[in-house]
């Protein structure tokens, strides 16, 4: 099957990103990633990998391998895009986060909405995680589902974390990511409470993801393979 997981030209999740993406090949999906133009392949948040602070709070050693093994893959390396994403022809749509300011490209984009609200119709698999969940809200699309997101203890603990040295690097827009999110009609489940245990290829005690018919998200890179796990399913169902 056919999956689609469109990106900004920077600053997208390491671990949002390379986990689907590992994942969705080793079960023999085809991935296709697109950005604005289509134009060269897109970069990761480079503090994700380096360490936000003092060489912590970025990804986990796996998915930063996955990561590597990713950009050196055709698909990543030839992005097609944003205009030319026909939604019929793709059997899934993952929709990953990232923070950084390069992300309000993908975030705010009217025309990646616009492919957005024509896809979920198709009653086909959508994921989406953390900030990714934004991108269904501002299509108009999670009026009435349920869903979890990037919650906003979340946001404000890796914000007054970090500010000292990064400023509003963990803050993408004024709005918290959950009230955004419910603002848009949708049911929000926070999950567990969690701060640094992040679930992994064979734990998912920590992970917390929801699943609404044909749709999954979940809150953070650390439930990012609980996530695509459920996704995986859905693309079987």
């Amino acid at each position: 099957m056919r999956v689609l997981i469109p990106l900004p030209d920077r600053d997208f999740d390491v671990t949002e990103v390379a986990v689907p993406w590992r994942l969705l090949t080793d079960a023999g999906h085809e991935v296709v990633f697109a950005t604005e133009t289509g134009e060269g392949p897109p970069q990761a948040d480079p503090l994700l990998l380096t360490g936000v602070l003092f060489g912590q709070l970025g990804a986990e050693p796996e998915p930063k391998r996955f990561y590597a093994e990713m950009t050196s893959s055709p698909e990543y390396r030839a992005p097609i895009a944003w205009a030319a994403v026909d939604p019929a022809t793709f059997d899934g749509l993952v929709l990953p986060g990232g923070h950084a300011p390069g992300m309000r490209q993908y975030l705010g984009s009217e025309a990646l909405q616009a492919k957005v609200a024509e896809f979920c119709p198709l009653e086909r698999p959508v994921g989406a995680i953390c900030h990714g969940v934004l991108v269904l809200a501002r299509a108009d699309v999670l009026a009435g589902r349920r869903t979890t997101c990037l919650p906003k203890y979340m946001e404000q603990s890796a914000y007054f974390l970090t500010a000292w040295r990064r400023g509003r690097y963990y803050r993408t827009y004024p709005a918290y990511v959950q009230d955004e999110v419910v603002a848009a009609g949708a049911t929000f489940e926070r999950g567990p409470i969690e701060l640094s245990r992040r679930g992994t290829a064979t734990d998912d005690t920590p992970a917390f993801v929801v699943r609404d018919g044909n749709y999954v998200s979940a809150r953070w890179p650390g439930d990012a393979y609980l996530f695509t796990r459920t996704f995986l399913d859905l693309l079987a169902d």
